[in-house]
């Protein structure tokens, strides 16, 4: 059995389905352009996550566009969208549906199951530490195996399912902090900043305006699927994977090799996930970008949302102000590989590429 790891040929049809995603990925920044001024990065991660099979989670205050920028996200791809605004009283029920008793033609009852909301495509948790942590864990079985389980029977939902939680950074009286493991199984942490002034000009004389500017489809769901299950199938240079996992494994201040800022700043570092969320981003990103293998730089761009609420800080870094992003910085520094090495991974990935293509 051949290793995903190793170079292996890139099918005619696999590289075709990448230069559709590079292409698509700037017909849906316009799209979305048309209706969210500035929030580029936030537009270009929110991609990574969702073709990476991944969930998000958004921390920024209200009004910053939120829920329109995921809904327009939805409507460019014919996915289903749905919103719950998580309140103290909202009950799991609430979120993935419940039995009820109906009658069926025949006059005979029975318990018939309901679909909650948790039933789309794209799924808006708004403001998710509002509710207490068992209508929080409502989401994880959804989240993490695709199903809902009421009364002993499993219910599938439909393929793809991407989970998009906000948090409030300004209210936490009265909040319930997502546990770590809760936070774990979202593959980025996104912080969404305030607009700069230009962009806030912008978005006051719009939405003051009668406008309404609605996107056009860019991609099928089919196409969406099918981009999905390629992230899974891409091989991964073994550089590439063995970077990644170096990150991870240096962001926990036992290991012997982690650098003396983990060790000083840090109580607890980044699990097994890391790694694996950092290497089927930098594949989801690649393609995003019409490149059928990675590189470092892919799994560099992503490293910040994937390690930015994994890695807990000491005592020490909060008294001294030391955020993750400081801690992060720090680890990509000591892991860069050195100049030579670089560009010798460049020419490999050339090579490997030329090779897929001629086997077309």
């Amino acid at each position: 059995m051949t290793s995903p790891w190793e170079p292996t040929p890139v099918s005619p049809e696999d590289l075709a389905l990448v230069e559709r995603l590079g292409e698509a990925r700037q017909r849906i920044r316009r799209e979305v352009g048309r209706r969210i001024i500035g929030m580029d990065r936030v537009v270009e991660r929110l991609l990574v996550a969702f073709f990476a099979g991944g969930h998000a989670l958004l921390l920024g205050v209200p009004g910053l566009a939120k829920t329109l920028l995921i809904r327009t996200l939805a409507e460019v791809m014919e996915l289903g969208f749905r919103r719950i605004q998580f309140t103290p009283d909202l009950m799991p029920s609430d979120i993935t549906g419940t039995d009820i008793i109906a009658e069926s033609e025949a006059g005979e009852r029975g318990l018939k199951f309901v679909c909650g909301p948790v039933f789309t495509n794209i799924l808006l948790a708004d403001e998710i530490n509002r509710t207490p942590p068992k209508t929080q864990a409502a989401l994880m079985e959804a989240m993490e195996e695709g199903q809902v389980t009421c009364g002993g029977i499993k219910h599938p939902i439909e393929s793809p399912l991407f989970v998009l939680a906000t948090q409030n950074p300004i209210e936490q009286e009265g909040t319930y902090p997502l546990p770590v493991a809760q936070l774990d199984r979202f593959m980025f942490l996104i912080p969404v900043d305030y607009p700069t002034p230009e962009e806030e000009f912008k978005i006051a004389r719009y939405t003051t305006a009668n406008w309404d500017d609605p996107p056009a489809v860019i991609l099928s769901r089919n196409e969406v699927e099918e981009m999905i299950s390629l992230v899974r199938r891409l091989p991964v240079p073994l550089e590439v994977g063995r970077h990644a996992l170096r990150i991870a494994r240096l962001s926990r201040p036992a290991d012997a090799e982690a650098p003396e800022a983990v060790k000083e700043w840090v109580e607890w570092g980044a699990g097994p996930r890391a790694g694996q969320y950092m290497i089927l981003g930098a594949k989801a990103r690649a393609m995003l970008h019409g490149r059928a293998a990675p590189g470092i730089e892919d799994v560099n761009a992503i490293a910040h949302p994937v390690l930015r609420h994994r890695i807990l800080r000491n005592f020490q870094a909060e008294a001294e102000g030391i955020g993750a992003d400081t801690v992060i910085d720090r680890l990509l520094e000591v892991t860069a590989p050195p100049r030579r090495e670089r560009f010798g991974l460049l020419r490999r990935l050339g090579g490997w590429v030329g090779k897929a293509l001629g086997a077309g």
